[in-house]
């Protein structure tokens, strides 16, 4: 057995460790290391981007209809406005992601962390309004509407690193 690097190698499960016990001849692979094959790449939806842009807008729209309204700190929920910011926050990160060179960031965890978060904004937003006064709610939906035709798709890019201008 000189000439191989020979180790020991069979799972066998303990509370805290991982140990090995059968031979296996690692020295075809030491010596051909180049050859082994790669982790599949992660595929990105092709929809992401403008799922992303959409998001971002709509929560823009939000932000600007809700500073053109005549609501006190009080009459605004703070947790649940936190949480719409959070979001937003998100998918700034990950609009700026996406415009990484591949390899850079984890890609499959990106995607987890941006698709959930994509997921949690109808409700998020929802119980955000629905805990607004009462008398705010016609007067936002019609705000909203108007502001968010009025947005320029460009504006999904505010705040996001090497594409917003005012932030380098």
């Amino acid at each position: 057995m000189t000439g191989h690097g020979w180790t020991a190698c069979a799972w066998l499960h303990s509370p805290n460790f991982l140990f090995c016990s059968a031979a296996v001849d690692l020295g075809p692979v030491m010596r051909h290391a180049r050859v082994m094959t790669r982790r599949p790449a992660v595929s990105v939806p092709p929809d992401l981007r403008a799922r992303l842009e959409a998001a971002r807008l709509d929560l823009l729209a939000l932000f600007r209809a809700l500073d053109r309204m005549d609501l006190t700190p009080s009459e605004i929920p703070q947790r649940l406005i936190r949480q719409l910011f959070e979001l937003d926050a998100d998918y700034v990160e990950a609009l700026w992601a996406l415009d990484q060179p591949p390899g850079a960031l984890d890609m499959k965890a990106m995607l987890r962390d941006t698709l959930a978060a994509l997921e949690q904004l109808p409700a998020a937003s929802s119980r955000f309004k629905k805990n607004l006064p009462p008398r705010a709610h016609p007067r936002l939906a019609q705000l909203e509407v108007a502001v968010r035709q009025s947005l320029l798709p460009a504006e999904a890019y505010s705040m996001v690193p090497g594409r917003d201008p005012q932030n380098g």
